[in-house]
């Protein structure tokens, strides 16, 4: 794939918009997180954390086949952080996946604090969908414009 087709398509886009949103929300001490997509494109709330914490590749393969499979969120420990992932995508545009990392914290803590990570991840997929609806209606309303700007009705 071309490297502008990706930085212009529909997942890379909305991945941008979801972090900006995202990740302003997320407050200087807040969890890790990270939109990676199927390109390997990563938007990071802390891109050098990130960098440093990240639990590699085949960790992140193994957790994305799980939640592949229908396992979501899929969890992992790794050292002494927590990793969670989970799918991000709308009802048009499949943007990759979530990635949270929790520093220092054990498996059990983990386990007991999920739903917390689910609805992190629930909240996030709602942005998703309300960025793209606003766009899909905005192009669709720059259409109508375009469409009747062109038209031979009269102009009053």
């Amino acid at each position: 794939m071309d490297t502008y087709d990706a930085m212009f398509s529909a997942g890379y886009i909305l991945n941008e918009r979801v972090a900006r949103r995202i990740f302003d929300a997320l407050g200087e001490n807040g969890p890790l997180l990270a939109i990676m997509d199927r390109s390997g494109n990563c938007w990071a709330s802390d891109p050098e954390a990130f960098d440093q914490m990240c639990p590699g590749d085949t960790v992140l393969q193994n957790l994305w086949a799980q939640v592949d499979d229908g396992l979501e969120p899929a969890v992992a420990q790794v050292g002494d952080k927590s990793v969670a992932t989970a799918q991000l995508a709308t009802e048009h545009t499949n943007c990759g996946y979530l990635v949270l990392i929790l520093a220092h914290r054990d498996a059990q803590w983990t386990q007991a604090t999920m739903d917390l990570a689910e609805a992190l991840f629930s909240q996030i997929a709602l942005v998703a969908r309300l960025i793209e609806t606003a766009s899909l209606l905005s192009d669709t309303q720059v259409r109508c414009y375009s469409a009747y700007g062109t038209s031979d009705a009269p102009a009053n």
